[in-house]
């Protein structure tokens, strides 16, 4: 080493280097072959699961590690032959157009002037040739039992005098029989005669949470049967007024709020949480807005539903009182004692705090009252007095905490059923 000259010892440090190099390159090759995933990959796809439960043998569940995307198109696969499209057809009119020479048909006329100097003029007219079935509307629904029951909108089934089909997703076109169209909900409920359909399991509405992933489908426009969208809860407990009905407008409170994109036609489809269940009812879309729609939650509809099948018809329990939910804002604004239920308090306009005639009145409630609890129910903005009447039904015995005068006191009384103008 000692004899190199400065050139020599200069080549070798390279060639030391080289060789160094070489190695430590295919001993990295080596290990990245052998190596797993790259930590970046591994990443993407843990963002990617979602954990489910998958039933095993008795009451055990084992936790199913599922890629996001599958889950979605495995849900919408299971789901999409319990959606269908309603269609409703009836007799209309049948208008021809023909036209008429007034002079020519005039009697008075054609005494002064001969009917060969009268100017050729042509008016047209309009009258009924018979009449022909036709499509006047269109919408969704879903099933909700196998024995053919299914839920959809009121205003999707409400001329009375139109016939309705169901248009299964395998494309068979099903009569349809409308039993009940919900007064005070935005609901009907439908049956089909037969057996084995599928249908969507209903979940908790009460459970879902702002930010949740949620999937809307429908019959978008009419034409575009199964369209499915994917958003996530938006908001909860909107209050709205839903217009387009032949009926006019309908207040609607209580709805949830989604991104997921609804359009004409989705009237009446399910939206789904990531088990598959329903757990509302789609119903409107906010004019002028993007990606703002609304679905009533199916907690509110469930009784509906039970009552069909049992009574054959939808009842719903009436107090008869106005209010306004408590909060500590309402409480400072109006110097009350509590900041928790729901004070009497007349409309908007000046209606009535309480209704003629109905059980708040026999039981001699009035304006300035409060009903702090019902049937031992706390009333608040999470628990409204509108969502505890949902659950009850007409003719039942309730109990009520209220502040009346200056102090508690519990009164009993027994809800009536909703009148269809109130």
């Amino acid at each position: 080493m000692e004899n190199l000259t400065k050139t020599q010892l200069i080549l070798l440090v390279l060639l030391v280097s080289f060789i160094t190099s070489l190695v430590t390159g295919i001993v990295s090759v080596t290990l990245v072959n052998q190596a797993p995933a790259q930590m970046t990959q591994t990443i993407n796809r843990v963002i990617e699961k979602v954990i489910t439960e998958k039933p095993q043998s008795g009451n055990q569940t084992a936790a199913v590690m599922t890629n996001y995307e599958e889950l979605i198109t495995k849900l919408v696969e299971e789901t999409l032959p319990a959606v269908a499209s309603i269609i409703a057809s009836k007799d209309v009119p049948v208008i021809e157009r023909y036209f008429v020479d007034p002079w020519k048909n005039d009697d008075f006329f054609r005494q002064f002037v001969p009917l060969e100097l009268m100017p050729e003029l042509q008016v047209p007219q309009f009258r009924q040739k018979g009449t022909q079935n036709q499509q006047i509307s269109s919408g969704t629904g879903f099933f909700v039992s196998s024995d053919g029951f299914l839920i959809t909108n009121k205003h999707v089934v409400e001329d009375p005098e139109a016939d309705y089909t169901v248009l299964m997703n395998d494309g068979r076109k099903l009569k349809a029989k409308v039993l009940a169209r919900d007064s005070v909900q935005d609901v009907a409920i439908l049956k089909i005669e037969g057996s084995n359909f599928s249908f969507i399991k209903l979940g908790d509405s009460d459970k879902i949470k702002i930010g949740q992933t949620v999937i809307a489908i429908g019959n978008v426009l009419g034409e575009f049967q199964n369209t499915v969208s994917v958003g996530v809860i938006s908001g909860l407990r909107r209050s709205i007024i839903a217009s387009g009905a032949a009926s006019g407008p309908e207040l609607l409170p209580e709805v949830i709020q989604t991104d997921a994109a609804i359009n004409r036609g989705n009237s009446g489809g399910p939206l789904l949480d990531l088990a598959g269940r329903a757990i509302g009812i789609n119903t409107a879309v906010a004019a002028g807005a993007e990606n703002v729609g609304f679905t009533l939650p199916i907690n509110s509809i469930k009784k509906a539903i039970a009552d069909v099948k049992e009574f054959g018809k939808i009842s719903h329990a009436f107090l008869g009182v106005r209010y306004q939910i408590i909060t500590p804002e309402v409480k400072a604004e109006k110097k009350l004692a509590t900041d928790y239920g729901a004070l009497l308090i007349a409309g908007d306009s000046g209606e009535a705090v309480v209704f003629k005639d109905s059980p708040a009145e026999k039981a001699g409630l009035k304006a300035g009252d409060i009903i702090l609890e019902f049937d031992g129910k706390r009333i608040n903005q999470d628990n409204t007095l509108a969502k505890i009447l949902s659950q009850k039904s007409a003719g039942q015995k309730v109990k009520l905490k209220v502040f009346k005068d200056g102090r508690e006191s519990i009164i009993e009384l027994e809800l009536a059923e909703q009148p269809s103008n109130s």
